[in-house]
């Protein structure tokens, strides 16, 4: 681990490789670029998703798949210019029907809390991060492996300064703050839309919205911190094409032009979700208020 002369670390809990590229990418590119040490932490390998990306939709992929999915975690973490560390379990899947099937036995929502938690504390106590960035209590969506990624975040902030708690995990180290990384902001998502309306051309998500349940709330009313990242959502696409089996380049995540991005939503969304320094709501910088400690 290299010790800048601020000495600030980030790191970033996820589920699944490729969700660190989808939820907040930019601003991990931004904070490495600006000399940060910034780590992503992926809790499983995906094993069990599927390929989404017609183009790899072809012979050796899905047989290969975990292979496959560690060789493009790796160019993903390299495109954001992050450190990258598997916590090695097995992908839950995303179990669908009626009624609902039950979990595979080996896989990550299964493994007892404390176990998969003193194994992300062993994590947190070698690379010291000043700041944890995961997922809300729903998970960003409701995947088993999302809301254990944040049963599993949170129970692990708590204790890794513990020194009670996992004795063997090594030296005791206090992150100051946990963020939950919000990216599906219906104003966001609202904006965009209206400005393909105005120029005229095929709204994509015109449909999306039509849906939106109006029980769903309203995210950005969580907000308390919009990092201004537009300069890195060129890196941020990089490494969503460095997923190709989930990513379909010409799918969903392209369909606003950089520019659009970058003059009306620069910025990506966080909520404060603990904190252990002073620091003023709202906020341009997750790591507002720890310089001074």
């Amino acid at each position: 681990m290299s010790e800048h002369a601020n000495g600030l670390r980030l790191m970033a809990v996820h589920a699944h490789p490729d969700d660190e590229s989808s939820k907040a990418a930019a601003t991990l590119a931004k904070y490495a670029a600006e000399g940060h040490d910034v780590m992503v932490v992926t809790l499983t390998g995906g094993e069990r998703g599927d390929v989404l990306n017609p183009a790899m939709d072809r012979p050796g992929v899905l047989e290969n798949l975990p292979e496959v999915r560690r060789e493009e975690m790796a160019k993903a973490a390299a495109a954001l210019g992050v450190q990258h560390h598997w916590l090695g379990y097995m992908d839950s899947g995303l179990p669908e029907g009626d009624p609902m099937p039950p979990l595979p036995e080996d896989c990550f929502a299964l493994v007892p809390l404390e176990e998969s938690t003193g194994r992300l504390v062993e994590v947190i106590r070698s690379f010291r991060p000043h700041v944890i960035i995961t997922y809300d209590e729903n998970g960003g969506y409701p995947h088993p492996d999302h809301i254990r990624c944040h049963e599993v975040s949170v129970a692990a902030f708590d204790a890794a300064g513990d020194a009670e708690q996992y004795p063997d995990a090594g030296e005791p180290w206090t992150p100051l703050k946990l963020y939950y990384t919000h990216g599906f902001i219906r104003a966001r998502i609202k904006r965009f839309a209206e400005a393909f309306d105005a120029e005229g051309r095929e709204n994509p998500f015109a449909e999306w919205l039509s849906k939106w349940r109006t029980d769903q709330g309203d995210l950005m009313a969580r907000v308390t911190t919009q990092v201004t990242c537009g300069d890195y959502f060129g890196q941020r696409d990089d490494a969503l094409r460095a997923h190709a089996t989930q990513v379909d380049p010409n799918g969903f995540f392209f369909a606003v032009p950089l520019e659009w991005q970058r003059e009306m939503w620069p910025t990506e969304e966080f909520e404060l979700a603990q904190t252990r320094v002073k620091t003023s709501i709202p906020e341009t910088d997750l790591f507002a208020g720890i310089e001074q400690v």
